[in-house]
């Protein structure tokens, strides 16, 4: 059976669903791992250092920022959470905005492994 070649409505011209689906937001951060810390780097640009929060609750760190241009009468906001597969020392948790990069270093708990669970992949 072949798939047609057209989309089935009208109504889906254009849409470009499926990435639209599993859209991940662009490549607005990094997130990385390297001597004991994890390191997060994410592109905000045009934000004060006053609109952007950052708060860390049970292994998770949330990154948020709004921002009201009144001249052109538009908001801008920005919300996005992480999780971390191994422990981070929450007491030592730096954040630095510079350059429109806001960048939160997290440090690992020495010795600390990965938590979750290895799952199969079937072939």
């Amino acid at each position: 059976m072949a798939l047609p070649d057209r989309p089935v409505s009208s109504w889906f011209q254009g849409m470009d669903l499926p990435n639209r689906l599993f859209e991940t937001g662009g490549n607005d951060y990094e997130l990385y791992e390297e001597d004991e810390e994890f390191v997060l780097s994410v592109e905000l640009p045009g934000f004060d250092p006053a609109e952007i929060d950052v708060t860390w609750h049970e292994g998770v760190l949330n990154v948020a920022a709004e921002h009201d241009d009144e001249t052109r009468g538009t908001r801008r906001t920005y919300h996005r959470r992480f999780r971390f597969p191994k422990d981070v020392d929450d007491e030592e948790i730096a954040a630095e905005y510079r350059n429109g990069i806001l960048e939160v270093r997290l440090p690992i708990y020495e010795g600390a492994t990965a938590r979750g669970t290895q799952i199969e992949v079937q072939t």
